[in-house]
């Protein structure tokens, strides 16, 4: 019928979804048939009622962290690993995007795209990288997991150069550019590394 738009079928998410603001919400409900709350940025921090509801959440289904990939979202996500355990907490890494949302004047401080200007198919792929849809993606981490050491061996860290070779390896596979070392072990599997490395190294 003309004039009606055809719904998209959401995907179901058990676990609950932490982002940082309404807008992240607004944009993530469009995609995932899930729980979808607000960190409401570092508000967090002074909220205590609302850290226990993210640990009583955590403790009864899990969370998954999904933030922009500037400073102020790896700061949140830091927070909350200080009073989350690890095997309750999933993260969802978004790409480096150059860019601004459509409802502001001007780009972000890091001129990156947040999670309400991502586009579906990289939120998707964001989501299946972490093993939240799918399942594969996680675990092929697990399976066979990327050490430091590789890292050191490859040249991508503690050698002359390997600051600019890691960063090219990070837009490579679509992870933000602060991502350390000790997070891209723990999200990156093995396959995904060497092909990753081939193309990032020429």
């Amino acid at each position: 019928m003309l004039g009606v738009k055809r719904q998209v079928e959401k995907i179901p998410i058990r676990q609950v979804i932490l982002c940082e603001g309404k807008y992240d919400v607004i944009r993530l409900s469009t995609l995932f048939d899930a729980l979808i709350l607000p960190t409401h940025g570092f508000q967090l921090y002074r909220n205590a009622d609302r850290r226990e509801l993210f640990k009583r959440l955590a403790a009864q289904r899990g969370l998954v962290i999904v933030t922009d990939s500037d400073h102020a979202g790896f700061q949140i996500r830091a927070y909350l690993k200080s009073f989350i355990p690890a095997g309750q907490l999933i993260h969802v890494y978004i790409p480096d995007i150059q860019g601004k949302e459509r409802r502001k004047d001007m780009p972000s401080s890091e001129g990156k795209l947040g999670v309400e200007g991502m586009d579906t198919q990289a939120l998707l792929d964001a989501f299946k990288r972490a093993g939240v849809i799918g399942g594969s993606a996680i675990d092929a981490v697990y399976e066979t997991p990327i050490t430091k050491l590789t890292l050191y061996q490859d040249g991508f860290s503690g050698t002359p150069g390997a600051k600019a070779r890691y960063k090219a390896l990070l837009k490579t596979l679509g992870l933000p550019e602060h991502l350390s070392t000790n997070l891209f072990c723990a999200v990156v599997g093995e396959e995904e590394y060497k092909k990753a490395k081939q193309q990032s190294c020429g």
